[in-house]
This record gives C-alpha cells, sequence and structure tokens, in this order.
C-alpha cells in the first residue's frame, strides 16, 4: 500500500475508535443468539430429531466449549490476517451454521452445524472483538471492553421475542433459515469496516505516563505471558469467579422452585420469568459500569468492591430466597456483581502485558470461562444432589467471591505494581 493510499485510509469516517466500538458492539449482538435463544429451539428440535433433553443439550455444551477452549487458536486468526476478514469468517460460520441446523436429519449433524460450527463462529467474533476494543481505547479499556460485551448479552433481547414468534408461526427450521441469513449478513457488513489502530497509536491527548490506571510499557507475546505468574493469578482469580457465576446462574430456576416463588406474582408477573429478565439486563449493565469505575479507580479496587458486592448479595439473597420480591431483586444484584468479570479481567491483562497481542493474550485467559462452564453448573446439581440442600452451595459461591476479591488486592496489585515498573 503507498503512502498516499494508507494516508487516505486512515482518514476514512471508519477510522475513528468510537465508530470501531460501535461496529464491534454491532458484530457482538449478531452472535448472542445462538447462546441465548437455544432454548427456544430445544422442544421443535427434541420433537423433530426424537432424542431425549439431555442427548440434545450436548449442543449447546458444543457450543460454549468451542467458543471458549478454541479462544488462543480464534484469537490468534484474528491478530494473523486482521479483524475485517475474520470477523466476517465468525459471522459467516455463525449465521451460516443457523442455516444448516435447518436442513439436519440426526443429532450428530446438529452436534456440528449449531455446536461446532456456530461456537467456533462465535468465538472468533467473542474474542477479536474485545482484543480490538482494548487496542483502541488504552485509556477506557474497561469501559470500551465492558460495553462491547455487553453487546453480546443484550443482543439476543431484540430477537428473542420475534424468534419466538416466527417459530409458533413457521416452524423452527424456517427460522433458523431466516435468522441465520439476517445476523450473519449484519455481522459481516459490520466487519468490513473494523480496522486495527496502528503500532503505538494513542488517542489524542492521553500519555500512558499519567494514566490512572498502571499499563506496562512493552507489549508482550502469548509466549511470556505464559510463563509469568500474574497471568496464572488472573487465570484462577477468573476461573474461580466464572465457577461461582456459573453455580449460580445456572441453577436460578432450580432455586425458585425449590423454594415455591418461581409462579408467585410480583408486580404482576411470575416470579422467575421476571428475575431472569432483570438478571439479564443487570448482567449487561454491569460490563460497562464497572469497566467505568476500574477506568477511574483501579482495576484491583474494582475488582474488590465487585466481588464483595457478589459475596454479600449471595449471602442475602440466601437468607431471603423464599421471599418473591426479593428474590427478584437479589438475583438481579448477584448479577450484576458477577456480569464485569468480562470487562475487568481483559482490560487488567492488556493493561499488564500490552495492547499488541491483546486479542491472543485473552484467547488464553478466556479458557478461564471455558473451566466455569464446566464446573459451575454441574458441581452446585452435584452438591445438591450429594447433600440435599442448597445451603453448601451458596457457602462455596460467597467463599469463592471474598478470596478472589481479597486475591486482586493482596497478591495482585503487588504483583503487577513489580512487573510494570521492572518492564
Amino acid at each position: 500500500m503507498s503512502t498516499a493510499t494508507m494516508r487516505a485510509e486512515t482518514t476514512a469516517w471508519y477510522w475513528n475508535r468510537w465508530v470501531q466500538l460501535v461496529l464491534g458492539l454491532i458484530a457482538m449482538m449478531s452472535i448472542s443468539s445462538p447462546q441465548y435463544v437455544w432454548t427456544l429451539f430445544t422442544g421443535p428440535l427434541n420433537q423433530k430429531l426424537g432424542t431425549t433433553l439431555a442427548e440434545l443439550q450436548w449442543t449447546f455444551s458444543l457450543l460454549i466449549i468451542l467458543q471458549t477452549w478454541c479462544s488462543p487458536l480464534q484469537a490468534y486468526l484474528v491478530d494473523r490476517f486482521g479483524p475485517r476478514l475474520l470477523i466476517a469468517v465468525g459471522a459467516l460460520m455463525s449465521g451460516g451454521g443457523w442455516v444448516l441446523s435447518a436442513y439436519i436429519g440426526n443429532i450428530w449433524a446438529l452436534y456440528f452445524t449449531y455446536g461446532v460450527i456456530c461456537g467456533f463462529g462465535t468465538g472468533i467474533i467473542y474474542v477479536g472483538v474485545i482484543g480490538l476494543m482494548m487496542r483502541w481505547f488504552p485509556d477506557r479499556r474497561g469501559l470500551a471492553t465492558g460495553l462491547a460485551a455487553a453487546g453480546y448479552g443484550f443482543g439476543a433481547i431484540f430477537t428473542s421475542f420475534p424468534i419466538d414468534s416466527m417459530i409458533k408461526s413457521a416452524g423452527y427450521a424456517h427460522t433458523l433459515v431466516v435468522w441465520g441469513i439476517v445476523l450473519g449478513i449484519i455481522g459481516i457488513v459490520a466487519a468490513q469496516w473494523m480496522r486495527v489502530p496502528p503500532d503505538g497509536w494513542v488517542p489524542e491527548g492521553y500519555s500512558p505516563a499519567t494514566a490512572t490506571t498502571i499499563q506496562a510499557k512493552r507489549s508482550y507475546t502469548s509466549q511470556e505471558i505464559l510463563q509469568s505468574p500474574i497471568f496464572w493469578v488472573l487465570f484462577i482469580m477468573m476461573s474461580m469467579m466464572s465457577t461461582s457465576g456459573l453455580m449460580v446462574v445456572s441453577n436460578v430456576g432450580p432455586f425458585a422452585k425449590e423454594f415455591k416463588v418461581a409462579d408467585v406474582l410480583v408486580f404482576g408477573m411470575a416470579a422467575l420469568p421476571l428475575s431472569l429478565t432483570l438478571s439479564r439486563f443487570t448482567n449487561g449493565l454491569t460490563r460497562p459500569f464497572f469497566g467505568w469505575v476500574s477506568d477511574r479507580i483501579g482495576r484491583e479496587m474494582t475488582m474488590f468492591i465487585a466481588f464483595s458486592l457478589e459475596c454479600a448479595a449471595i449471602l442475602v439473597l440466601f437468607a431471603f430466597i423464599d421471599q418473591p420480591a426479593l428474590f427478584v431483586v437479589l438475583t438481579g444484584l448477584v448479577f450484576f456483581g458477577w456480569g464485569e468479570i468480562f470487562s475487568l479481567f481483559p482490560s487488567t491483562l492488556t493493561d499488564t502485558f500490552g495492547p499488541k497481542y491483546a486479542a491472543t493474550n485473552y484467547g488464553f485467559l478466556y479458557i478461564a470461562q471455558g473451566v466455569g462452564s464446566i464446573l459451575g453448573g454441574p458441581a452446585a446439581a452435584y452438591i445438591k444432589q450429594m447433600t440435599g440442600s442448597w445451603t453448601a452451595v451458596f457457602i462455596i459461591v460467597a467463599a469463592l467471591d471474598i478470596i478472589t476479591a481479597l486475591l486482586a488486592i493482596t497478591v495482585l496489585r503487588g504483583m503487577r505494581a513489580k512487573h510494570i515498573n521492572a518492564s
């Protein structure tokens, strides 16, 4: 590319970090439906394929596994070939996986189309967009990654009702084709203007030396971060928070039914669906909120506040879990204290190890969410089965939360300060 061409490229309308954030938000919203509206397809698919629910749910497990455990590879591909191409490929795989799922005739084909293809495609976009935002916003990493991550949570709010209506009126197969094409095109179009900032780029008026969050003076490769004790402290902390959160998130329904509040009316709505609606909102809101807070008071202190809030909310929820109105409010507060891990951990990682390899580095850290998805729900169900009570589950969740909160200010903060001073 000639100098003149490059100059024209960098002055184009999309060569603006706020435009990049909007494009990333759109791409994230386009991939949220395979995870968040999966439950709408389970009934029709189960009837079509003649499988058990347990067999069918392996599709969802594969989606999450491919999205999280393959994230280092997905992020490497984004860093290697750029976001424009790879985000488009991810959207094509995510939307195409839905279209192909409309024509399957057995459970193994569904595992491949919906689980593997959609899972890998959504993973590319998730880690790719988060990595891109961390490079464009060195001064507002918490806020930017929080907004991008919130897009993944909020996206299904706009698709849940129309998809549910189309399934009832036209069938699940037609719905998968239509929405697979629509969401795939949206993601592909958004990707066409995504760009990586030039090496060494910083926003006007920004100086790393005066940043409110401590930041590395150079970028570290994935090979280097995997040899750093700080990375493994972050990995353990994120795994603990992911596990504790998913122990609750995956069992809100069983909690409500066990304590007989699921169908009790609160403000004219059944407590369980009202709780799930409020929790989806607070789970999205917390990501940019605590990300913004961390940009101002520091990552570790924000972790301590947010994780302590999660611990307190869990204990209060357990004390009043049989009160329908409090059940709704407190489950929302629990989600508010948990969802910020998806903005605090990537921004902390990039502050510590630099922006150049942000996507690939976060790909390795994001495996912690995969660890939580394996341990969280199943572990909680097993403990309930063995003890006959949810008491031990709530105690373990609260313990994991407060231990992680204390690790942030007693271990992580000192390690990061020494690392950055040495660099």
